[in-house]
């Protein structure tokens, strides 16, 4: 018991450290990070709880909300594909592969890609399009790993490599997640709790032969001379949240989980977040939640999604196959629609 009051109290004061090193600033550095693919969610199961549920979420929905949960499955092997009809035509794929090796902890790899679909190429002579077209590449590849300390606590890491590419102008970088769950809180089964820090890295920058210039005669006397632009640096739009929950059975077949969270950004207002989930006979999940952002008086575009709601349903076709759904409401574009799929080995 005094282990684990130990490792409480360290979990606590990482979360402290974290706070005060990274999150300076919050809502007067709004619209200040780029890479904001690292934002857009992969899991079902998480966004329908829009994001509430960081400390008891487990398996491979966990890679994106808290890579502490990924050691908490309960099979040896994992797979999972998603995929999210986002805003203007963009959509979002993802797949994971995760394997769990007893006492040496679990690794998973995930992959995540960004589709814009064709964009039309204009120029200045062209302003309409000059009939051919081009679409960006996003793409974002991670390393996940995830180990118990405890039989009540959990931690885990996401190391991501991030590229963006549009044409022949690029920007590569390094982002790392953490995470820590501690479940028993206070000695109370079903009581959990989390810590996870997300995108934390050094900023990325645009480069590319499309950003050479030509200067020509008038602006320079020797004739003509190639320039290149120098693009500005961007942060990584960081991340740190804080998470409880509780699950309280009613029955052998029935239970209800209440998640809640609170979100502090580097680039914009600070969230509160709460989730809750009924489960019928570990077999059907309906699920919903709410987030509220502070401080968004004087800007009502600060808060552009809204409730969340899903479903999941869990059936044995000699492997577990899992099918999630979510749904998110959006203020000034189409809603959000995720469908997940997991089989577990």
């Amino acid at each position: 018991m005094n282990k684990n009051i130990t490792y409480f109290f360290a979990v606590l004061f990482l979360g402290t450290v974290l706070i005060s090193e990274v999150f300076a600033g919050g809502g007067k550095r709004n619209g200040t990070a780029g890479a904001q693919e690292l934002l857009i969610p992969s899991s079902a199961s998480g966004l329908a709880l829009n994001g509430a549920n960081i400390s008891n979420i487990t398996g491979l929905d966990a890679v994106f909300y808290n890579p502490a949960g990924f050691g908490g499955s309960k099979t040896s092997t994992e797979a999972m594909f998603s995929h999210l009809n986002y805003i203007a035509d963009i959509s979002l794929s993802f797949a994971a592969v995760g394997v769990s090796f007893s006492e040496l902890g679990s690794l998973a790899f995930s992959l995540r890609t960004l589709n814009f679909g064709d964009i039309p190429i204009t120029t200045v002579e062209n302003p309409y399009g000059t009939g051919s077209t081009y679409s960006p590449s996003y793409v974002t590849l991670g390393l996940t790993y995830s180990n118990s300390l405890t039989d009540r606590i959990r931690v885990g890491v996401n190391l991501k490599l991030v590229s963006e590419k549009i044409v022949r102008t690029s920007a590569t970088g390094f982002a790392l997640d953490a995470g820590i769950q501690y479940q028993g809180l206070a000695g109370l089964d079903g009581l959990s709790f989390g810590i996870t820090l997300k995108n934390l890295g050094p900023q990325m920058k645009f480069d590319g032969p499309d950003l050479i210039r030509i200067a020509s005669e008038n602006e320079a006397k020797r004739g003509d001379n190639n320039y290149m632009l120098d693009a500005a640096s961007f942060e990584l739009p960081s991340q740190l949240e804080l998470g409880m929950s509780y699950m309280y059975s009613i029955s052998e077949q029935y239970k209800m989980v209440i998640a809640s969270a609170f979100q502090n950004n580097n680039f914009a207002n600070d969230e509160y977040k709460l989730g809750g989930e009924f489960v019928y006979d570990d077999m059907l999940f309906l699920r919903g939640g709410y987030s509220y952002m502070g401080e968004v008086k004087d800007n009502e575009y600060q808060q552009f999604f809204g409730v969340t709601a899903g479903l999941g349903v869990k059936v044995d076709i000699g492997l577990e196959l899992i099918v999630d759904y979510a749904y998110r409401a959006a203020k000034f574009s189409e809603s959000n629609h995720l469908i997940g799929v997991k089989f577990n080995f």
